[in-house]
């Protein structure tokens, strides 16, 4: 008799383990959704900034190679080069975490 009330004791202890977890579970999914959905929101902004400051690096780069190419300088491609690189690559940076991260 005794061995039989264990095993209900233990069935018993085993059930409210499994329904404890999946509540704390549950919990942790929607905390995970929240912090997902915070981030996104967050994240767009981000890439708005990037476009802005890619905008900014070429018309900065413009400028720097606009004076160089007037004064005569050997290396307004070399320049030219460098400046339109950094923009190129905030763009697709951002462009490439926008279709990772938000798609």
């Amino acid at each position: 008799m005794s061995d039989k009330l264990v095993a209900l004791v233990a069935f018993v202890m085993a059930g409210i383990l499994s329904e404890s977890s999946y509540a704390q579970a549950s919990k942790g999914v929607a905390a995970i959704d929240d912090a997902t959905n915070s981030v996104k929101q967050y994240f767009e902004a981000g890439i708005n900034l990037s476009y802005a400051a890619a905008a900014v690096i070429g018309l900065i780069g413009g400028v720097k190679v606009y004076q160089k190419w007037s004064n005569g300088d050997q290396d307004t491609g070399k320049v030219a080069g460098a400046w339109i690189g950094g923009a190129v690559f905030l763009v697709a940076a951002a462009t490439i975490l926008r279709v990772v991260f938000i798609n």
